[in-house]
C-alpha cells in the first residue's frame, strides 16, 4: 500500500458505497481497491492517464471506471452519502461566508469615450447651406 492508498477503515466505510457488477464473468485481475487508488493517485498528483503507476492496474482501465462513473453519477452519489455520514456523526462544521466585497471597474472598463473621437473636435454643422459649401468655401456675395 502507497503512501496516499485508502486505509482499511477507509475502505470499510466506502465499500458498501460502490456500485455491484451487474453480470458474472471472468474473475477480476485487478480489484475495484487498486483501480480506485489509482484514479485517487491520478486525480491528486494531476499526471496523465497514462502515467498511473502500474500496481493500481492498467490506466486504461482506471480510466474507463473514472469516467463511466462520471457519466451516471456515481461519484456524485457517493459524495453526498460519505457527506451524510459524516454530517450524521457531526464531523462536519457549515459555516456561512458572506463576501461583501464591491469591485469597481475603471472608467475606462465603462465604456468611457477614448482619446480623439470626442464630438467637439468635430465641427458643428447649424446649417444646409453651410453643409453643402464646406467651412473653407469663399462667402458669395
Amino acid at each position: 500500500m502507497a503512501r496516499g492508498d485508502l486505509t482499511d477503515e477507509q475502505w470499510a466505510v466506502l465499500e458498501p458505497l460502490l456500485p455491484r457488477g451487474k453480470k458474472a464473468g471472468r474473475p477480476v485481475i485487478w480489484t475495484r481497491r487498486q483501480l480506485i487508488d489509482g484514479i485517487r493517485f491520478r486525480v491528486r498528483t494531476g499526471i496523465p492517464w497514462r502515467d498511473v503507476p502500474e500496481q493500481y492496474g492498467p490506466w486504461g482501465r482506471a480510466y474507463d471506471l473514472f469516467r463511466r462513473w462520471q457519466r451516471d453519477g456515481t461519484w456524485q452519489r457517493i459524495f453526498t452519502a460519505l457527506q451524510a455520514q459524516a454530517e450524521a456523526k457531526d464531523l462536519i462544521t457549515w459555516d456561512l461566508n458572506v463576501d461583501s466585497t464591491v469591485c469597481r471597474a475603471h472608467q475606462h472598463a465603462a465604456g468611457a469615450r477614448k482619446r480623439g473621437t470626442c464630438k467637439r473636435n468635430h465641427p458643428v454643422v447649424s446649417s444646409p447651406s453651410r453643409a453643402t459649401t464646406g467651412w473653407d468655401a469663399p462667402a458669395v456675395g
